[in-house]
């Protein structure tokens, strides 16, 4: 199994939009949580894979949790990040905001979380990005 220390999940949050600071909190939450709650959803629905974890995900579960946040400048970017984390074989999920509170109603692209897995898989990807 993988060492907890060599596994991580990294929230990139666009800091272009200036959000307040709850809604920055509660969009990288989203993120983080997406990877976990469409396992649980799909297993609701009678998908027996639907909580197989790969080696990576086992051992960020049952170790620290570690999360790294960085930022991104726009959406292109983010959508950018987002897409060659996929092309490496990482789990990435991009959140839209729905706009209710901010964003004049318009659905916005907020942030995606990348992993969990193997911290140097992810840092190939998200290395070069500045810390949040």
């Amino acid at each position: 199994m993988t060492s907890v220390a060599d596994v991580k999940q990294v929230i990139v949050i666009r800091k272009d939009l200036k959000m307040r600071r709850g809604k920055e909190i509660a969009q990288g939450a989203h993120a983080s949580m997406a990877w976990m709650s469409l396992r649980l959803r799909r297993a609701l629905e009678g998908d027996s894979e639907a909580l197989r974890l790969t080696p990576a995900q086992q051992s960020w579960v049952q170790g620290s949790f570690a999360k790294v946040c960085v930022r991104v400048d726009s959406e292109e970017a983010l959508r950018d990040v987002h897409a060659k984390a996929i092309e490496a074989g990482i789990e990435s999920h991009l959140i839209t905001d729905s706009g209710r509170t901010e964003f004049g109603g318009v659905p916005t692209p907020t942030s995606c979380a990348i992993g969990p897995d193997d911290a140097t898989k992810i840092d190939g990807v998200t290395g070069s990005l500045e810390l949040y």
